[in-house]
């Protein structure tokens, strides 16, 4: 009897601090975010399958917590494309592990006091649809924040810089 009392009460003090730790993840990430709510004026850099050149637009954000809950509202507006304007909602799972349906990959404090996230996911890209690897990179800091997408498609070895988020904050 008390060896299954030792057994149960360890797998009780593993299973706290498992979920201790994903607390402290999902609020490392939550914290991060909240740091960079408000409002942002920036550009988007893109690179055009078609073209196969960079393409330059202005770009502001608006980044607004779902109060009290682990989920953010990104307003994007295009001030030059209006049509293009659009609501994403960012949801940081509970254990901490995802962005959305991307996996945290790292999470690191940067020298000048900016916090670099990086996230990756299996999908498609490009104007046919290729399996590839989606990466994010995350950089957020006091005045600036810049999201910025790769993509590694199946059977290559070369990153390619899909796009480029750059803002200053208002």
């Amino acid at each position: 009897m008390k060896q299954l009392t030792n057994i149960l009460l360890v797998g009780f003090c593993l299973l706290t601090a498992t979920l201790t730790q994903a607390q402290k993840k999902m609020n490392g990430l939550v914290n991060d975010f909240i740091k960079v709510e408000g409002s942002w004026t920036g550009q988007l850099t893109y690179l055009d399958y078609s073209s196969g050149k960079p393409y330059t637009m202005s770009a502001d954000l608006e980044i607004k917590r779902i109060p009290n809950t682990n989920e953010f509202l990104f307003v994007h507006t295009y001030p030059k494309e209006k049509s293009a304007n659009k609501t994403d909602t960012i949801i940081i799972s509970k254990d901490g592990q995802y962005i959305g349906k991307e996996k945290l990959v790292s999470r690191k404090k940067l020298s000048n006091g900016a916090t670099m996230i990086i996230t990756e996911k299996e999908g498609k890209d490009g104007n046919d649809g290729k399996k590839a690897t989606i990466r994010q990179t995350y950089t957020l800091g006091n005045s600036s924040f810049s999201t910025q997408k790769d993509v590694l498609f199946s059977g290559e070895t070369a990153w390619i810089k899909r796009h480029e988020y750059v803002y200053k904050r208002h």
